[in-house]
């Protein structure tokens, strides 16, 4: 698996501004988590979705292809980053 956390900077009041995703050896994204202005968080799986966050439907590449864009800020992350941001969108305690 490797996991990404992506600022998107934009002045869009209904869209994300972070976005942490876990992708798979076939390259989809297997969770996703978004946070939004003022903190209201949306999270979709392979099952559910929440928020109205859903995944993408299309393979995700090399990072670098997004950080060419300059809209975007983004970061390889390690696991533990990803479930804490995962546990907060879900209501836990991280």
């Amino acid at each position: 698996m490797r996991y990404w956390k992506v600022y998107w900077h934009h002045d869009f009041t209904a869209e994300p501004v972070a976005i942490y995703s876990e992708i798979g050896p076939d390259d989809g994204e297997s969770r996703r988590v978004e946070e939004f202005r003022g903190g209201r968080t949306g999270w979709a799986d392979e099952r559910r979705e929440h928020g109205g966050t859903s995944l993408a439907d299309v393979p995700f590449g090399d990072i670098e292809e997004v950080r060419a864009q300059a809209e975007f800020t983004a970061f390889v992350i390690l696991r533990e980053e990803f479930e804490g941001a995962w546990k907060r969108a879900m209501g836990e305690s991280a």
